[in-house]
């Protein structure tokens, strides 16, 4: 069948060659020309996104992402996104007769399995690549099922608006747009191109029948379907989900068929693709570079150190946040026969972020924090769903250049928004808590008037959880030691 082609640059739509993401460095590798030819004889074009450089002796799972019809391999910028950082590779191709693979047809999945089965022959290939999943959408999800159906050994898929026949589906589309015309005309009009296709693409539309091979397929699959999908309607899934045999779970969200994906769906992807692919875990530059940040020496608790020196230390902190929350309020006094690990617990927690409005202080519910050293490095590993979604919009095919400023400038706009949101001490809130002519004061101050405090919470939060976390470490290695 034929369809509109996504003919695009892949210096400008995807991925840069080299790049960073949460912190780590990953690279873009295309397959050179006729690496992969499918049995047809067309080049299929080809990109693998891997950490940069590849871990030695540490084979990565990779997800192979199949995009839809009028698709092209940009479609898995989102994709590198979300997977890239939980150390699963991510391999994406044009489909013969789209993008700037060769061919002039696509088949909605009948001939594009055969050009999955290539790409995972070659990845099987590779020593560096140990558990593979598959994720599709529209065109791609049918692709995936069909052949996951044959492949049993694939860990999971990803299956986003599949249809469940292409025949109910092409008489489905004939009522969503209104086409009047009687049911037999439009079903020899059908059967018409049925002939056609068979003709020109090499393929029977009659043979595009997800459900026949739903019920012996049982590779562990998650299906997600948009609730106002007028194209693919959010049935076809569930028919599909009612009849696969393997382990299943469905998500459905708010959008249409090209909408963007919610956050939430995503997270549901990432968690999946975890659970199924099982990838290595392994300390990354950040995480060392962390650990060299906030090393203060050879300080060590109970080690012949002197201890009034943290208790002093302490103090000014308690103080310091103190005055910023009130200037009225009077530093608390800390006994000095509480031992130091106690006293660690009770400086500066911070509340949640998202419990705090810009410039609002008087936030009432404690947040449950842990003390876990490693909680700084997955924060600072970690990336706003902002940010996340507009990466992948950003870069993709098939907007206007009005929609994508559109949804760069929102989500930028969102981060933001997140950015100036403190972190502040809630002890010292709780215990000054503004009256409200007072509040109504700091209400109508204007915003440039705030700035001084907010830098000020900033780098108290820094300063406090700097001390923490290093002298949190110390007395865990004094635990271990005794």
């Amino acid at each position: 069948m034929c369809s509109s082609r996504a003919d695009y640059n892949p210096d400008q739509y995807l991925w840069e060659r080299e790049f960073t993401l949460a912190g780590r460095q990953y690279k873009r590798q295309d397959l050179e020309a006729s690496m992969l030819t499918n049995a047809r004889g067309h080049i299929l074009r080809c990109s693998h996104y891997t950490p940069s450089p590849f871990p030695e002796e540490t084979p990565l799972p990779c997800v192979i992402y199949c995009h839809g019809n009028s698709g092209c391999r940009a479609d898995a910028n989102e994709a590198a996104v979300i997977l890239l950082p939980s150390n699963i590779t991510v391999f994406t191709l044009d489909f013969s007769g789209s993008g700037i693979s060769d061919g002039d047809y696509v088949s909605l999945g009948w001939h594009e399995k055969e050009d999955l089965k290539i790409v995972v022959s070659y990845l099987r290939s590779k020593k560096q690549i140990s558990r593979i999943g598959l994720w599709g959408r529209s065109m791609g999800a049918v692709t995936s099922l069909l052949y996951g159906a044959e492949d049993p050994s694939i860990a999971g898929m990803v299956l986003d608006s599949a249809f469940s026949n292409l025949f109910d589906l092409m008489m489905e589309l004939v009522d969503v747009y209104k086409i009047r015309l009687p049911k037999f005309t439009v079903k020899m009009a059908v059967q018409y191109m049925r002939r056609v296709i068979q003709k020109k693409a090499k393929f029977d539309i009659m043979d595009l029948n997800c459900l026949k091979v739903a019920s012996t397929t049982f590779i562990p699959a998650l299906f997600g379907h948009a609730s106002e999908d007028k194209f693919i309607q959010s049935h076809h899934s569930d028919l599909i989900f009612s009849s696969y045999a393997g382990d299943k779970n469905v998500i459905k969200f708010n959008g249409d068929h090209n909408s963007s994906r919610p956050q939430f769906y995503y997270d549901s992807v990432s968690i999946f693709f975890y659970n199924v692919l099982r990838p290595p875990q392994f300390s990354s530059a950040c995480s060392s570079k962390l650990e060299k940040y906030y090393d203060l020496g050879d300080l060590k608790v109970g080690a012949g150190m002197d201890e009034s020196l943290l208790y002093e230390i302490i103090t000014g902190l308690q103080s310091a946040s103190s005055n910023v929350a009130s200037s009225s309020s009077a530093p608390p006094s800390i006994l000095m026969t509480k031992p130091v690990d106690e006293l660690l617990s009770e400086v500066a927690p911070l509340t949640r972020m998202d419990s705090i409005l810009s410039g609002d202080i008087n936030s009432s519910e404690p947040s449950n924090l842990q003390d876990k050293p490693n909680v700084q490095s997955d924060e600072c590993c970690s990336y706003t769903s902002s940010n996340r979604e507009s990466w992948g919009r950003c870069s993709s095919l098939g907007g206007s250049d009005e929609e994508s400023s559109a949804d760069c400038t929102t989500a930028e706009n969102m981060h933001q928004v997140t950015l100036k949101v403190p972190a502040t001490p809630l002890k010292s809130m709780q215990q000054n808590s503004p009256d409200p002519s007072k509040e109504e004061k700091i209400k109508r101050a204007p915003t440039a008037s705030k700035k001084p405090k907010r830098e000020k919470f900033e780098k108290l939060e820094a300063l406090s959880k700097r001390l923490r976390l290093c002298i949190l470490k110390r007395v865990n290695r004094r635990h271990r030691s005794s």
